[in-house]
């Protein structure tokens, strides 16, 4: 039988050295691996590559590192709510690999597949395939370091041709996730809009380590509710249901506010 479970967030990231590449599930807030996260910001590694779809906040999620200089390197799709992360970027502090939602979400997959490479016409036309775009800039605000041209060739599409980018699969020393569920083999189940980034991000990691709310014996889970097999996790640490989940942005309608003196 193969027990992956740990003892605590602390001893499942202990060994991820200084310079290590980490895959981090989550979208905006939802989905974060934060007690792995403050695990990592604990012990101190620095000199980060994380690759996630963003950075969180300034004060929660990958933004708590960020803000500690942990994080040499970013590979997102956007910025979002984090004004640090725009501003260690636009002043050189920060490298920032840009990458469209899509095409990041498929470059993990096919790095945790063992494709190396893809075809996609998603920025054909534009400075994703041509290059130049800002990945990092000096402290005057000119580009230290901008995107190189990527590889585009023409396939016939249902008899129309049309272009196309090879983009390079993505694969990582580390993978931080975080699921609703998991048992000691390392099967996981997520929650809903929490799913996210994380099983993509899991599949990228040599060694992928997942925070689970309830950990439960093999068997009790049922095998068609599993939407992650135990093949690509290696390191389970159960947090408990009550770990800290926060909202980014909570918006709320006038019609849903109750009636005065209610």
């Amino acid at each position: 039988m193969i027990d992956k479970q740990w003892g605590s967030a602390t001893e499942a990231v202990a060994d991820i050295p200084d310079g290590a590449s980490l895959a981090v599930g989550g979208f905006g807030l939802s989905g974060n691996p934060i007690a792995l996260i403050e695990a990592l910001l604990a012990q101190g590694t620095s000199d980060l590559s994380v690759v996630s779809n963003n950075c969180g906040v300034d004060d929660w999620g990958l933004g708590v590192l960020l803000a500690a200089r942990r994080i040499r390197k970013m590979t997102s799709s956007y910025v979002g709510e984090n004004k640090e992360f725009e501003r260690q970027f636009l002043t050189g502090e920060l490298e920032l690999e840009l990458t469209p939602q899509g095409t990041l979400a498929e470059k993990l997959r096919a790095g945790g597949s063992g494709i190396a490479a893809f075809f996609t016409q998603t920025g054909v036309g534009t400075q994703v395939a041509e290059g130049g775009l800002p990945q990092r800039y000096n402290s005057d605000g000119t580009v230290a370091v901008a995107s190189p041209a990527k590889d585009v060739r023409t396939f016939d599409v249902r008899g129309e041709p049309r272009e196309f980018v090879l983009e390079d699969a993505i694969t990582t020393d580390f993978s931080l996730v975080h699921a609703l569920a998991g048992d000691r083999h390392g099967n996981l189940v997520f929650n809903k809009a929490a799913r996210n980034f994380n099983p993509l991000a899991a599949m990228a990691g040599r060694v992928c380590i997942a925070q689970v709310e309830r950990l439960v014996e093999p068997g009790e889970l049922d095998p068609d509710r599993v939407h992650l097999p135990g093949v690509f996790v290696h390191r389970i640490v159960e947090v408990g249901p009550d770990i800290p989940k926060r909202i980014e942005r909570r918006t709320v309608s006038a019609g849903s506010l109750p009636a005065e003196g209610a």
